[in-house]
């Protein structure tokens, strides 16, 4: 069926969608989310289709992303046919009636997601699918093979490639603006792809964006490695396992993370590593509650990571309070240039140190986090930060002060006497990202007292940070609502901590950060 195009000013976030009106589309024998294919000169597409009452019947609207890949233009003829469901949809309902499926049938699941032939209504199905079925390794091998195949690979030209990744869930974890340049500085090559935020008030993408530029192209990264050693860059835009990328928009809405294990791991294979550490957060403030499933992720890891030709190792690490003081993206990269010039909080040094030293007894050096520490203490680290700063397209100068923070201020003061019992993590991301962060560079959160400290009354438990006195003042108010820092005299002084039911203070955050 022949029909007009108009190119609708509606973007889909890569998905094709196509809009028809009921005439046409009952002439077409379709219904919304059946699929078409659109033709156009020699180019031809599958498209997702909605369907509008009062829509012009001579006509189909086409989104910026199907206009832009067939080269149409407004007014110009295209050719409309029916195409049947794709066939990765049997194998979706297959996962659904709890069935295992088998290499090839994963293939074209992922291969229709990368593809946009499915509705994010079927890349739920089997997620949900995933989530509550599970998946064995195998799947969860051919799941992270498929991924990567789907999209592009990087090659440095040589090896060993170290890398660094966290599953994430607590805030202010800016280790690798010190991993990296650690690593790099020993003569390794370590090429750090990073994501931005999800749900958190910061991504490492966010965090190095205030330092040096962080959308490179693949052939830029080469570069800046083949000078340095390292990089440190977003991976957003490179189309390293595109399928993920889908993946995650669908988990964050549906508040689910069965993709956890082939997201990271494809993200790693695809780059090219072959040494990997990842840090596993635990405890009652991370994603990871107890030491055992800690240990029982670890396992999968390291298994998924020997079927894919990488060797992993796990660090388990300290999750129940914010790494460092510092949380939001200029807050942090500040913390983190302090840190390297050997003026930075403790405990993110020890983390920093602790998993750079894995990589390197990984790969033959006995005392790894020693020879990390004399890197850093030496100055070399901080030299190679600088080398990566430079090539990513930034100031080699830039001191701690140089960061522009917020000017909006507020103090959060502490109402007696005690130690500091706990630090809940949600709630201070929560008061972070109310402040504006990660959108606004500036905000956050800096944090002026750690888990076990004395405080008096009137003491600074934190400050909140805002470019915008609106943002203040709403992360104001969620703070004295919902209270993140516990103080008292010991762990069981006030058994009462809430009532249940009460007035809802807060939403819980879903964690999803890769």
């Amino acid at each position: 069926m022949e029909l007009e195009a108009k190119i609708l000013d509606i973007s889909a976030g890569g998905r094709r969608i196509v809009i028809l009106s009921d005439e046409a589309a009952g002439i077409l024998g379709v219904h919304s989310s059946d699929r078409v294919q659109i033709a156009y000169n020699s180019k031809r597409i599958i498209a997702i289709v909605n369907i509008a009452e009062n829509f012009p019947k001579n006509q189909v609207g086409l989104y910026r992303e199907p206009a832009q890949e067939l080269g149409v233009k407004s007014g110009d003829k295209v050719e409309v046919q029916y195409v049947s469901m794709p066939e990765s949809l049997r194998f979706i309902r297959k996962k659904v009636m709890g069935e295992r499926l088998e290499e090839d049938e994963i293939k074209a699941i992922v291969r229709d997601v990368v593809e946009h032939h499915l509705s994010d209504a079927e890349i739920a199905a089997f997620l949900t699918a995933m989530h509550i079925r599970g998946a064995s390794m195998e799947e969860i091998v051919a799941l992270t093979r498929a991924m990567v195949e789907t999209g592009r690979t990087i090659d440095f030209g040589k090896k060993p490639i170290l890398d660094k990744h966290s599953i994430g869930g607590i805030p202010g974890d800016k280790t690798t603006i010190l991993v990296a340049p650690i690593v790099a500085a020993a003569g390794y090559v370590i090429p750090k792809t990073s994501s931005r935020a999800v749900t958190s008030p910061a991504g490492t993408a966010d965090r190095v964006e205030c330092l040096c530029p962080v959308d490179l192209s693949i052939e830029e990264i080469i570069e800046v490695v083949k000078k340095t050693n390292g990089c440190m860059v977003w991976g957003g835009a490179l189309e390293l396992s595109p399928a993920d990328d889908i993946f995650i928009q669908v988990e964050y809405a549906l508040g689910i993370d069965p993709m956890l294990l082939p997201s990271i791991m494809s993200k790693k294979k695809a780059i090219g590593s072959t040494h990997l550490v990842v840090d596993i957060p635990t405890g009652r403030g991370a994603k990871v509650k107890t030491i055992g499933e800690a240990h029982l992720l670890a396992g999968d890891f390291i298994e998924l990571g020997k079927a894919l030709g990488i060797h992993v190792q796990c660090g388990i690490t300290f999750g129940e309070q914010p790494l460092g003081y510092a949380i939001g993206p200029a807050l942090e990269a500040k913390e983190a240039l302090e840190a390297i010039t050997g003026n930075g909080a403790r405990d993110l040094i020890d983390k920093a140190t602790e998993l750079a030293g894995i990589l390197f007894r990984m790969v033959g050096i006995e005392d790894g986090k020693r020879y990390a520490e004399a890197i850093l203490k030496s100055g070399k680290a901080e030299k190679k930060l600088r080398e990566i700063i430079e090539a990513q397209g930034g100031n080699p100068k830039i001191r701690p002060e140089d960061i522009a923070i917020g000017d909006k201020i507020a103090e959060i003061i502490s109402n007696r006497n005690g130690r500091v019992l706990w630090i809940n993590n949600q709630h201070v991301a929560q008061i972070a990202r109310e402040a504006g962060a990660p959108k606004d560079k500036g905000a956050g959160i800096k944090l002026r007292v750690k888990l076990g400290d004395r405080v008096k009354k009137g003491d600074i438990l934190f400050e909140i940070y805002a470019e915008r006195s609106t943002k203040l003042e709403a992360a104001l108010k969620l703070a004295e609502t919902i209270k993140p820092i516990g103080v008292g005299m010991r762990l069981d002084e006030k058994m009462l901590i809430d009532t249940v039911p009460t007035e809802i203070k807060h939403i819980k955050a879903f964690v999803i950060e890769r």
